[in-house]
């Protein structure tokens, strides 16, 4: 088992990050959504759909604004475990439904996460193409501070 894995296992929950281009999907959009959330479709990348399929209800992720603004502005919650993506007709692709939670109230951006040592090893650092990705435990209360949220206060 990875170092990063362990570490969500101990922690006793898991973290993810979400990438939407705020032109087709924004943060705005998914709190539009209220309660119910939004399904977390279109991914056509294999990895992406298998940490979706790995997914836990209550687990948490940070929603990127990819493309324009390359920063991190929310954060979400999973509140639907994967099933077929309603885009996808093939029946291969799941996605899971995500809601909003909290706005990250200073966006923590691409530059700063790549610019901090206690976050060299996060995948959007070194893997920044994939669009739904892990976050380690250390790294979830990293960006968290970085952000001004008490990582410990969100819900889990």
């Amino acid at each position: 088992m990875s170092a990063d894995k362990q570490d969500r296992k101990s922690a006793g929950a898991s973290y993810w990050l979400f990438k939407s281009e705020p032109d087709v999907f924004s943060w705005q959009d998914l709190k539009k959504k209220g309660r119910k959330g939004e399904p977390w479709d279109g991914v056509r990348n294999y990895q992406a759909r298998n940490n979706m399929r790995a997914m836990k209800l209550g687990d948490l992720g940070f929603f990127y604004h990819s493309n324009e603004g390359k920063e991190i502005v929310g954060i979400l919650e999973v509140c639907a475990l994967a099933h077929p993506d309603p885009k996808d007709d093939t029946g291969t692709w799941e996605c899971v439904d995500v809601r909003a939670l909290a706005e990250v109230p200073k966006p923590v951006t691409l530059v700063a996460v790549k610019d901090n040592p206690k976050l060299e090893k996060m995948m959007l650092a070194t893997n920044s193409r994939l669009s739904v990705q892990p976050v380690a435990a250390a790294e979830w209360a990293e960006v968290c501070r970085m952000g001004g949220l008490n990582a410990k206060k969100l819900k889990t």
